[in-house]
């Protein structure tokens, strides 16, 4: 009897063994790794770094994704792999040895302007998206990748002889959404597209963020901008991993709260929590860009 105990506790043990977290890869740059806001390092240990595993010093969205999961009760292992400054050119090119595993979800997020040679085109990004789709399926058939279209840079908007310069503070995120949308479509095994960039743009049309950080706005909005006016600020990497985390599990982002715990760790009011978590929602639940 107590041998037939034994071998069934053991079992038991066994098939919670079998039950493994969800391998999640982000792969991007600074605007991945929440450079110039406290996002960048927290979190760090939660995640693992493939292109510096010893360090684990960037956090970021990755690991903002990996507090939300937790909270949520999922079980994921998040890695990331980020270069600030690059596209998916990049990555595919001098990465993807270090990348090529089978993944169970993939989040790509390539240059903020999709070309940094011509602003707007979409070209590499449909490119390159297709090169890892194909990659990544071979590796995993049930893979689920997300294109993670980011937001308008107050820097390339308002100055002079700057890309969107007069288009409007929302233009640069619909761009950019667009061109994510348009490989999404080239790729169609991608499952995708993570909208972001139009999240910021209901936070400003909504009042819940300043839209023009160089004529200031009252201290009731929030700059979703870190100083420089181009990454996200932390109330702006927030936003962008709610999106993440209610694109990718399909949990409604106010179910974390107001007292979630990365914004109680950052020092957030709870009704600004509540107010980036509402954006969040009312962002996933309105029609995709077709």
């Amino acid at each position: 009897m107590k041998h037939l105990i034994a071998a069934c506790l053991a079992l038991v043990v066994l098939g919670g063994k079998a039950q493994a977290a969800t391998s999640i890869l982000f792969v991007g740059n600074s605007f991945t790794a929440g450079a110039e806001s406290g996002a960048m390092d927290y979190g760090a240990s939660e995640v693992h770094d493939l292109a510096s595993p010893d360090k684990e010093t960037i956090g970021g969205i990755p690991a903002l994704f990996k507090t939300f999961a937790r909270q949520a009760g999922l079980d994921f292992d998040v890695s990331l792999e980020q270069e600030g400054g690059v596209g998916l050119d990049y990555h595919y090119r001098q990465k993807l040895p270090l990348l090529d595993r089978a993944w169970d979800v993939v989040v790509l997020q390539s240059y903020s302007t999709l070309d940094a040679r011509r602003p707007g085109d979409p070209g590499i990004v449909v490119e390159y998206a297709k090169k890892f789709d194909k990659a990544f399926h071979a590796r995993n058939p049930d893979v689920k990748i997300y294109l993670n279209a980011t937001w308008s840079c107050a820097d390339l908007t308002y100055p002079d002889r700057t890309p969107w310069h007069g288009k409007g503070i929302a233009q640069m995120a619909l761009d950019v959404a667009k061109g994510y949308e348009e490989a999404r479509k080239a790729s169609p095994a991608i499952t995708g597209v993570i909208p972001v960039g139009t999240a910021w743009n209901r936070a400003f049309a909504t009042g819940v963020a300043g839209s023009n950080p160089y004529e200031g706005f009252p201290d009731s909005q929030l700059n979703l901008w870190a100083s420089d006016n181009h990454h996200a600020s932390i109330f702006g990497s927030y936003l962008e991993a709610l999106v993440v985390f209610g694109k990718i599990t399909g949990r409604d982002p106010l179910s974390l709260g107001p007292q979630e715990k990365a914004a109680v760790d950052f020092g957030f009011a709870p009704e600004v929590t509540t107010a980036l978590q509402q954006v969040a929602h009312d962002e996933l639940a309105a029609p995709e860009i077709q």
